[in-house]
């Protein structure tokens, strides 16, 4: 039997999100209805509200999420009622070329939920990355679902769903990032902040992070492992890849991730790594960005170049190690939620968060 709960909608481009009624219908046979307790507030959310990912209005926005089990499918068999989870959208296959190659972290059919969530005039709603969690309950293929430890804060757990995965795996699983090299991070948001802890993790001798805002720049340091840091604000690229040089010997850091995306800084990025260094983008860039380097200059410096896409992850391996890790105080996963609010404050959190002063607001519901 259908259910009606409250979601959180973006029914037109750029327009104020509403708090609206929504029908959950009876899960498929291997799709699970979620029991939303906390989703984080993503910049991904914000770009399909302004029609920046697609344009398939009404949208049920949020997808960084944590919350529990509550009806599932008659084939289901990953979890469980009452079952605590993590929602993440890359529900593995397991079919596809990349899942076959041994690459199940580029699958190319990620599993999503059969059916569809509506408003009560039976419009479909397009869910967020497949998951749609700004709502009291959300419906999702059961891969969707990860199993973590149930002490873990909602708040903070949700947040591996998206932006803090993606920076920490970008750091972790995508660099590979060794004890004792060196690394610079271009940008000290979320995901930026997520790598620098993610480098600390990984046991990186020297971790250098580079913004335009002093605040983010103490934070870095003071909660996330950072050992030096840049204000680029007025510095050239040049300026800012002299700055990077000096604190690495003159030779540049092994390891350059930029998690900002925009010429400038992915430019940074590419010159300041030592040679035979590997450069990391994780940072999207907008449909019109260019980037104009020398052919030779690829050739001639070596590396590596890569992009990281959802931190190179795999849910069921990473959500609950990550979770243990936070739970044994070894990796700092609470301070990235800095609000806690409510449904009705999400388009709040869009303003506060273009001021560049939370790394997350989280939606507790």
């Amino acid at each position: 039997m259908s259910q009606k709960v409250t979601g959180v909608i973006a029914r037109t481009k750029g327009a104020p999100v509403e708090n609206v009624p929504i029908i959950i219908p009876d899960p498929g046979p291997n799709d699970v209805i979620v029991r939303i307790q906390a989703c984080g507030v993503c910049h991904t959310d914000l770009a399909y509200r302004d029609g920046d990912i697609e344009d398939a209005y009404p949208f049920l926005l949020g997808h960084e999420a944590a919350g529990i089990v509550e009806t599932i499918g008659r084939n289901v068999t990953h979890v469980a009622e009452g079952d605590f989870v993590v929602l993440n959208w890359r529900a593995v296959c397991g079919q596809c070329r990349a899942c076959k190659k041994g690459t199940p972290k580029y699958c190319f059919n990620t599993h999503n939920a059969s059916k569809k969530m509506t408003l009560e005039d039976g419009t479909e709603l397009t869910p967020a990355l497949g998951i749609g969690a700004f709502a009291e309950k959300t419906l999702v293929h059961e891969g969707q679902c990860t199993k973590v430890d149930p002490n873990a804060d909602p708040a903070a757990a949700g947040l591996l769903g998206c932006g803090i995965m993606a920076g920490l795996g970008a750091a972790v699983n995508t660099a590979e990032i060794q004890r004792g090299e060196s690394v610079a991070i271009f940008g000290c948001g979320g995901v930026g902040m997520a790598a620098v802890a993610g480098a600390h993790l990984a046991g990186a001798s020297t971790i250098i992070a580079i913004d335009i805002d002093d605040d983010k720049l103490h934070t870095a340091t003071a909660e996330f492992g950072a050992t030096h840091t840049i204000n680029s604000r007025n510095l050239s690229d040049d300026d800012v890849i002299a700055a990077i040089r000096e604190l690495t010997n003159t030779h540049g850091p092994d390891v350059t991730i930029d998690a900002v995306g925009i010429p400038a800084t992915t430019r940074q990025a590419f010159y300041s790594r030592d040679l035979a260094g590997r450069m990391v983008l994780v940072g999207v860039p907008g449909p019109d960005a260019r980037l104009d380097i020398p052919a030779i200059d690829f050739f001639g410096r070596g590396g590596s170049l890569k992009s990281s896409w959802y931190g190179d992850c795999l849910p069921e391996r990473d959500f609950p190690m990550y979770v243990d890790l936070a739970n044994q105080g070894r990796f700092p996963l609470g301070k990235f939620v800095t609000e806690r609010i409510n449904l009705t404050e999400v388009e709040q959190a869009f303003d506060t968060m273009k001021t560049g002063k939370v790394l997350r607001s989280v939606v507790e519901v």
